[in-house]
Formats: structure tokens, C-alpha cells, sequence
């Protein structure tokens, strides 16, 4: 159908695709400022309706994305539409997808991997590595539904690491320091204690509810996680099947939760233990952290320094999987590899378990 201009002298386009089932659907959008742009539109449309990867990465992105929102978790989802938007989309969005190339590729990692934060630092390892992965993933999707020859990705190779943070852990003797420097903050010890003495994620602490809490067998059980996103509070499941879990505690943990509890205003079942977001104990960590004169860790770290105590304490590697919620323990193993001794029978005996399961 032609392009047609408005009295008010914008254009309109109105043209007809073929959707995936086969079905002609009439498309039209109006308010184009001139002739060329909406033939441009016009054209991009088409092209993207045929699966053509002569479609321009923008479109495509826009069909990547259309398809994986029922797929993944609302929260993935926006972090995913976050780091497009901002890191991808403004290097790859005019060019074809079948011309991105991995000299292209290599191009666009020198220029992240030369970018500054707003406070002058570089960007991390985690996170570069993290761009890496949401554009390799895409070009994926385009080679498993869309025909694309290959990924050039795989040719032009990784950025940054996975795992590029030092891990850093608190023993026992350094938690307590702070533990005594919190007592001021009563709300926040009981938070640091959880965190440290079950090694569930913060997400995981966050979400608790009263009803989640077993006081006669000393047992927390973790069935959602909590997020923030777009100042709303959300409620989600936990991050793997895995993760749903029950967590046993001691005696001492679970009085210091039933006073707490009495100390809140008419509690029920579903009242949420911790109506904080992590921002929170983020900052009191730190400032607790440094009244006691102790290395600042992140709140994750907590989580580590559980697990580095039961590993030096002797537990077995598939009892810690499990309490951390854990997929399986060769996840566990990857993490914390570097705490066992690469001489001791227990790592032996663990490598031989793994070898005789391949």
C-alpha cells in the first residue's frame, strides 16, 4: 500500500506482512516526519517479518526480546533490556545482522574494555564478561531460529572473567568483631548473623516470612527470593529449583527470631521479616565493617564465608551444595576449589566421585 501524508504533514505507512502462522495482517504507523523514514520503517518491517537476517540488530533485537519475556523471569528480563540498551544497542543497532562480523565484535569489546564508569574506574571483568554473554546469546538465538550461518562471537572470542572478583571471607573471629560493633543496630546483626551462619543469598533472606520459620525444628525454609526493580517490591522464585531448600539453624538463631518477632507490630504468617532492600545492609556492612577495624567484604561474601567454614570444619562438599541450594556440587566444587588442600585425600576422593559419574 503507498505511503500516504497527513493533512498535519507527517507520513503514514500502511503495508501488509505475513506473521508466523501464516496469516496476511495489515501494519500501519503514523507520525513520521518525512518520506525516506517511512520507507525506511517500511522496509525494516518487511525485512523482519521474513526472518531475513539482512534485518538491522535493532529489529532483531526487538524479536529476540518479544520471544524470551514469557521465558525468564521479569527481573532477568529488565537486567537483559539494561545492559542492550546501554551497551549494545548503540554500537550494533543500524547494522545487519548478517554483516557483524568478528573483527566487528572485537572492535566493540576494545571500546567496553576502554570505557570508564562515572567515578573514572574501568569497567570489571564480571561485568564486560557479562556484555559478552547477552551478545552471544542473541547471535545464538539467530543462528538456532533465524538461519544465521554462525556466530561470530565464537570466532572472536571472550572478555573479561567470570569470576574476576577476589573472594573475600570473614573467620568467625572477624564476624564477631563486627557482630559487637552492630549491636546498635539490632535489625541489621540479626540480618549479618542469618547471612553468615546459613549462607543463604540475600534475595533469599529478604523474602522470608514468619511462616517460614519451623521454631520447634530449628529449620528456616528458603521457597522465594526478593528483588527491587523499577522501586517495586517483587517476590519471586527462588533463583533454581535447587534453591528451594530448608536451611537448619541453631537453637541460639532461632530464639533471637522469636524475639524479634514479638518485637514486631501485629505480625502474621505471610509478614515479611526484613522489609529492607540489600542497599541496606550494604551500607551498614561497611560501616560496621570499618568501626571494628575489619576488611570491608560485600554482602555476598558473607554467603562464601559460611561456606569456607564448614569446608575448613570438614563437612562433606555434597552437604554444602545442598545447603547453599546449589544446582549440583561440581557448581560448588568451581566456586570454593581453591580452599581445599590439592593434596588431601578429601579433594582425591571428590575428584574421583565426579570422574566416575562423566
Amino acid at each position: 500500500m503507498p505511503i500516504t501524508k497527513e493533512p498535519n504533514g507527517t507520513y503514514t505507512a500502511r503495508f501488509y506482512i505475513t506473521d508466523a502462522f501464516g496469516k496476511r495482517k495489515q501494519k500501519k504507523k503514523r507520525g513520521f516526519k518525512t518520506l525516506k523514514e517511512a520507507k525506511q520503517y517500511e522496509a525494516e518491517q518487511i525485512t523482519q517479518k521474513a526472518c531475513s537476517m539482512s534485518m538491522t540488530f535493532a529489529s532483531f533485537y526487538e524479536l529476540y526480546m518479544n520471544d524470551i519475556k514469557k521465558r525468564v523471569k521479569e527481573s532477568t528480563f529488565e537486567n537483559k533490556k539494561n545492559l542492550f540498551e546501554k551497551k549494545l544497542l548503540p554500537y550494533f543497532e543500524k547494522m545487519k545482522v548478517e554483516n557483524i562480523t568478528p573483527v566487528t565484535i572485537r572492535a566493540w569489546q576494545n571500546e567496553m574494555m576502554s570505557q570508564k564508569t562515572k567515578s573514572g574506574a574501568l569497567f570489571s571483568q564480571t561485568y564486560l564478561k557479562t556484555l559478552n554473554n547477552q551478545l552471544t546469546a542473541i547471535l545464538n538465538y539467530a543462528v538456532k531460529y533465524y538461519g544465521l550461518e554462525y556466530n561470530p562471537c565464537n570466532k572472536a572470542g571472550s572478555m573479561g572473567r567470570k569470576h574476576a572478583e577476589e573472594m573475600k571471607i570473614w573467620s568467625i573471629e572477624e564476624f564477631e568483631r563486627v557482630a559487637e560493633s552492630a549491636k546498635e543496630k539490632p535489625v541489621t546483626l540479626l540480618a549479618l548473623k542469618l547471612l553468615f551462619w546459613t549462607g543463604m543469598r540475600i534475595g533469599e533472606m529478604l523474602a522470608l516470612t514468619i511462616g517460614d520459620i519451623n521454631f520447634s525444628k530449628n529449620i528456616i525454609s528458603i521457597n522465594k527470593s526478593y528483588q527491587r526493580l523499577k522501586s517495586v517490591d517483587l517476590i519471586t522464585e527462588p533463583k533454581t529449583p535447587k534453591s528451594r531448600r530448608q536451611i537448619e539453624v541453631t537453637s541460639t538463631i532461632i530464639e533471637e527470631l522469636r524475639n524479634y518477632i514479638n518485637s514486631l507490630y501485629c505480625p502474621s504468617e505471610k509478614t515479611r521479616l526484613f522489609p529492607f532492600t540489600k542497599s541496606l545492609f550494604e551500607k551498614d556492612i561497611k560501616t560496621f565493617a570499618a568501626k571494628a577495624g575489619v576488611k570491608i567484604i560485600r554482602i555476598h561474601d558473607l554467603r562464601h564465608s559460611h561456606a569456607s567454614l564448614l569446608l575448613h570444619k570438614g563437612l562433606d562438599i555434597a552437604t554444602i551444595s545442598k545447603r547453599l541450594g546449589h544446582e549440583n556440587i561440581e557448581t560448588t566444587f568451581k566456586i570454593y576449589a581453591h580452599i581445599y588442600d590439592p593434596n588431601s585425600q578429601r579433594m582425591i576422593e571428590f575428584l574421583e566421585e565426579l570422574h566416575t559419574k562423566k
